[in-house]
């Protein structure tokens, strides 16, 4: 082997090295997305559970947010915001306004519809669940909203 050939390696060999690097770059890169998704799903089995929390402080925290939003000049606020996948059917009966939507829920957010049927619709609140975005043209993420403005 000569000094030029020690000192520059051959076109093959920089493209074996680039195609190593390239190559380790994209198995980081899919170790970062295997990890994000994992976390994405742990954090959907939680939000899938009960808050374990009881009747008084559930009320506790609806009043609290509903006079924060009060002070501010509010009429309505969001006081959640949760992925489809926490509906049966991913948000359609939501999106299509179907009768019986609520029966998709599961989790916090039905949790959060007893807490409004059993204490604020008395009280003369409302609530709204809608689709808030359609990323690639498909319901996304779904907000709750009350409201108590005539």
């Amino acid at each position: 082997m000569s000094n030029d050939e020690q000192l520059l390696p051959s076109a093959k060999d920089i493209r074996k090295q680039a195609a190593l690097k390239e190559a380790e770059k994209a198995e980081e890169h899919m170790r970062h997305l295997m990890a994000a998704e994992a976390e994405k799903q742990a954090l959907i089995e939680e939000l899938k559970k009960p808050w374990g929390l009881s009747e008084d402080e559930k009320l506790k925290r609806a009043t609290v947010i509903i006079q924060r939003a009060v002070r501010n000049g509010l009429h309505e606020v969001q006081i959640y915001r949760f992925p489809n996948i926490l509906c049966t059917d991913r948000g359609r009966a939501i999106n299509q306004m179907e009768p019986g939507w609520e029966k998709t829920l599961t989790g916090i957010p039905k949790e959060i519809f007893q807490i409004w049927t059993d204490y604020l619709k008395p009280r003369g609140y409302r609530i709204r669940y809608q689709i808030i975005d359609f990323p690639g043209g498909v319901p996304g993420d779904i907000s709750i909203t009350i409201s108590w403005d005539g």
